[in-house]
């Protein structure tokens, strides 16, 4: 069922408008972004280097969700894809025998994504000669543990 209502004396209403997706300023400046970061695989890619450092409280209830990593340093795109290169890191359910919380993946429930648990500091801009990942600092993969233990 449509929710179009017709008004007017128009012959058809089809809930289309006459403009067009990509003709706007700011249209053609996301569709030249896009372009630039697909085409940036080969390394050229300008990204930032960030520190991921834990600021709740050792005794913060949060924790008890999921663990503190210690500090992580990652080159990403942006702070939020800093949390995200971290996160990455992190084993997700699919990969065990367990399930999740709320989601088809656990990387939602990640430390690194809280930023409660977690603030994201930039160190250096627009460096070329890095690939997008962890840089250093270790990330445990046993946060998340399986329903069936093999005995």
């Amino acid at each position: 069922m449509s929710n179009v209502s017709r008004t007017g004396t128009d012959d058809v209403n089809n809930a289309t408008s006459r403009t067009t997706f990509g003709r706007s300023v700011e249209s053609k400046a996301q569709l030249r972004d896009a372009a630039a970061l697909s085409s940036a695989a080969d390394g050229a890619e300008a990204l930032n280097i960030y520190r991921l450092e834990p600021i709740a409280a050792p005794d913060d209830p949060r924790w008890d969700n999921a663990p503190n990593q210690g500090t992580i340093i990652v080159a990403a795109r942006s702070s939020g894809d800093a949390r995200i290169v971290a996160t990455g890191r992190e084993l997700d359910f699919m990969e065990v025998d367990a399930a999740p919380a709320e989601d088809v993946t656990t990387s939602n429930a990640s430390a690194f994504r809280d930023d409660k648990l977690y603030t994201v500091i930039e160190i250096a801009r627009g460096r070329t000669d890095l690939k997008r990942g962890v840089l250093e600092g270790e990330v445990s993969v046993d946060t998340i543990l399986p329903t069936q233990v093999d005995r």
